[in-house]
Parts: C-alpha cells; sequence; structure tokens
C-alpha cells in the first residue's frame, strides 16, 4: 500500500521543481559582449567600401559647403590681428560682441552692458580683404562658446585692468579705456566715458568660457550674478555679417602706454 504521505511530498517536491523551470526560462536574457571585431579602412583606398561612404555623404557636404560659401559682406581692407595692447580683429570682435549681445540683454533684463572682454587666444583667423563668407565664422570662432554677462563690482573691473596689463596680450577690449603710466600701474580709467566707481556694478559680457575663470580670469568668478544670452559667439559673427554689407574695424584708442 502507498504511503500517502510520502506520495504528498515527492508531488510537492515536483511541482516546484516545475515552478523553478518555468521562472528561469521565462527569465530575460542577459547578452554579454565577449568579442569585437573591426577592420581599418583608409580614407584613400579607392575600394567600394570608401566609394559606398563618400556617396553616402556627398548630398550633405554638398548642401554645407554650399551654405558655408554664401557671400555674406564685404572687407574692404584686412582685419588683422597686430598690435601691442590692442588689434583691429580684437577691437572689431569685442565691438560686435558688445552690440549684438546689449539689445538682447536690455530687453531681457532692462539694463544695458559696460563691457566687452574677450581673450586674444579665442580669435582663430583674420578676416582678410574682400567678400565675407559665413565658413570665415568658423574659421575666426571654431568653438561652441555663448555670451554670458557677469555683473561685477568696481573693485573687480580693477582686477580686469591689472590683468591685462599683467598678461601683456592684446585682450578683445570695448566700451572701457584706460593708460598705463611708467610705473606700469593703471590710470584714468575710464567706462562709457566715465571715471570708475570701486562700489557700483558693472554688466561685462564675455563668453561662457572665460565666465568660470578659465585662461586665469579669476575675477568673473567674483560675479554677483551672471546672464546666460543663449547666444553663441559664432552666430554673432554670423548675424553681424548678415546685417551689414560692409565691415571694418574701428581705430579708437583704448589703452595706451606713457
Amino acid at each position: 500500500m502507498v504511503k500517502l504521505k510520502n506520495y504528498n511530498v515527492l508531488v510537492k517536491h515536483f511541482v516546484l521543481l516545475l515552478t523553478f523551470i518555468f521562472i528561469t526560462s521565462c527569465a530575460e536574457k542577459k547578452y554579454h559582449v565577449t568579442k569585437i571585431e573591426g577592420k581599418e579602412i583608409g580614407i584613400t583606398d579607392k575600394n567600394s567600401e570608401v566609394a559606398e561612404i563618400e556617396n553616402f555623404i556627398k548630398p550633405y557636404r554638398d548642401n554645407i559647403d554650399k551654405d558655408l560659401s554664401t557671400v555674406l559682406s564685404n572687407a574692404p581692407q584686412t582685419i588683422d590681428k597686430n598690435g601691442e595692447w590692442q588689434t583691429p580683429m580684437g577691437d572689431f570682435l569685442a565691438d560686435i560682441t558688445f552690440k549684438k549681445s546689449n539689445s538682447i540683454f536690455q530687453i531681457r533684463e532692462n539694463k544695458s552692458i559696460d563691457i566687452c572682454l574677450l581673450n586674444h587666444g579665442g580669435i582663430r583667423t583674420i578676416i582678410p580683404k574682400g567678400n565675407v563668407t559665413a565658413k570665415l565664422a568658423f574659421e575666426i570662432m571654431p568653438f561652441e562658446n555663448s555670451a554670458i554677462v557677469v555683473a561685477l563690482k568696481g573693485v573687480q573691473i580693477l582686477e580686469i585692468v591689472n590683468y591685462i596689463i599683467s598678461e601683456k596680450k592684446p585682450h578683445p577690449l570695448s566700451g572701457m579705456s584706460f593708460v598705463i603710466d611708467k610705473n606700469n600701474t593703471p590710470k584714468n580709467i575710464a567706462i562709457q566715458g566715465n571715471a570708475l566707481e570701486n562700489d557700483k556694478i558693472y554688466y561685462v559680457v564675455t563668453s561662457d568660457y572665460l565666465a568660470n575663470g578659465n585662461d586665469n580670469m579669476l575675477f568673473f568668478k567674483k560675479a554677483i550674478k551672471k546672464y546666460d544670452l543663449d547666444y553663441k559667439l559664432r552666430n554673432i559673427i554670423i548675424d553681424y555679417f548678415k546685417e551689414n554689407k560692409s565691415i571694418e574695424a574701428k581705430t579708437d584708442v583704448r589703452i595706451s602706454k606713457e
């Protein structure tokens, strides 16, 4: 005679085994990469694979080349990077960045920008005499930097002046002027034609890169407030080219030395 108790235990174990098999078989399978294979295709190789890639990207390249080659403006004279304390190219970029950013800042914040400061190393090429295209804007400013307005007290503006003197580089500057005396210290500092006030709040437009204190511009990290204009410096250049059929740099003296 079969012992019912042992039979029931056997049935329970069998059911549990079936349940476990069912669950594990329905579980999501996880795959792992065990081997990666590939091969190098030289860009100069004349084979079917290279030709196929070229044919695929050609319509996109042609369309981009067409847009970049469109003439937007004209430069009657070459705008170069020559100069000890300021350069035509630096003055030009600082002026148009000031102008284009200020129009946006006034609308959004009901305030006006006082100064524009950029970095000399950020200018990658000059504007040669002749037709000006969008491609040139990408060559001048190949980086994805945007315009940021930084609120600084007058004491930080003095730090900017001392920074420029110590760096001995023609950093693009607009809206401010000063004289370097025989002791290599600044005097006659003027912002928008008015004498510098230490406790006054000034609004300086620069790049997001510099606003974070890069290039040792640590004074920007002391900002009271920052305003992101969501406006790339390259787009500022392109928009200015589009709006002005003839472009030239101003020749006013911003930094002089005794």
